[in-house]
């Protein structure tokens, strides 16, 4: 099937979930930071992913936030829903509620923890794929789930209808190559340092955790790969790769964007909930070190920078009841 149309955008964000310090979701700051990242030229947003903590969400906080982004959003980007399960019949469960609520499309990670052989990662995507007329984005992120999604897999679950794109955090570049040429899958960068090398031979566009802080210089990095400006899709690569390595490098991008968007003043609390912990002392000042290299970021002005390592210090539980599944 030729698919002729992009239902996702191209610069998505993984959206962070802002959090009160006591480890609440904190509601009006989505919503500020949901406008924020659209008006810095997001046409996508991603939420109850990897890096909106979507393990330690429950479902009622999963659906809530795919109603917020709709209702910010208003028309001017899509709202994605990342929050599936390792659990077949929960992650269907889960996607028939986002979809009722208004969701524009659904992003299906690999099945974690349990392992499954590659005839258990193809059912499990057809079958939830088969329980909506959603458009589909596969998640393939071995790092976190233990199993790739083989190129044979990728390529008997491209003929699902429904299944339109793959978000890559392999970093397998010529396995990108080959499923571009042998089907109509769209990709999706979801490795922050490789946006511009994956969309140089063919990606569509990036699902990014630095966005979060800095959507603009992705919005010119992909206009520019558009109209063919290699040269300053290049210079705007240059200019993020410290606020990259800063983010992605030396603790999970969860922990250092919400570190960093609280020093900006844009959430009021870097707090992100247990198991995951704010930097350590040593951490922070990594993270700092590499935000004093970073220069003449369209929409990250580190002038005011404030880091607070007391406030992000811990973990919080949520003070929530029923269950977190």
């Amino acid at each position: 099937m030729t698919h002729t149309a992009n239902p996702f955008g191209q610069v998505l964000v993984a959206l962070v979930t802002p959090m009160t310090a006591d480890g609440e979701v904190d509601w009006p700051a989505v919503e500020k930071h949901m406008d924020d990242v659209i008006t810095a030229g997001a046409d996508g947003i991603v939420v109850t992913g990897t890096t909106g903590e979507t393990s330690t969400l429950t479902d009622a906080e999963k659906i809530r936030l795919v109603e917020l982004g709709k209702d910010v959003a208003a028309g001017r980007a899509k709202i994605i829903t990342g929050g599936g399960s390792n659990e077949t019949a929960h992650a269907i469960e889960l996607y028939k509620a986002s979809e009722k609520v208004g969701a524009d499309g659904i992003m299906i990670v690999t099945p974690y923890y349990n392992k499954p052989t590659q005839a258990g990662v193809l059912t499990h995507f057809r079958l939830v794929a088969d329980a909506t007329d959603l458009p589909v984005i596969l998640y393939d992120i071995p790092g976190r789930t233990g199993v790739p999604i083989r190129y044979e897999t990728i390529l008997r679950i491209a003929k699902h209808p429904n299944v339109l794109a793959i978000k890559d955090a392999k970093g397998d570049f010529s396995e990108v190559s080959r499923v571009l040429n042998q089907t109509d899958l769209m990709y999706f960068s979801g490795d922050d340092a490789n946006v511009l090398p994956h969309l140089s031979i063919g990606a569509t566009g990036l699902i990014g955790v630095t966005a979060n802080i800095a959507a603009q210089p992705y919005r010119a990095i992909v206009d520019a790969v558009n109209r063919g400006d290699l040269a300053a899709a290049t210079a705007a690569h240059k200019q993020l790769e410290p606020l990259v390595r800063a983010v992605m490098t030396h603790v999970p991008g969860t922990v250092s964007a919400k570190y960093i968007l609280h020093g900006l003043g844009r959430i009021g609390s870097p707090r992100v909930r247990l198991p995951l912990v704010g930097p350590e002392e040593w951490e922070a000042a990594k993270i700092e070190d590499e935000l004093a290299l970073v220069r003449d970021v369209p929409g990250a002005d580190f002038s005011n920078f404030r880091p607070d390592r007391n406030a992000a210090a811990g973990g919080a539980l949520p003070k929530v009841s029923g269950t977190t599944r």
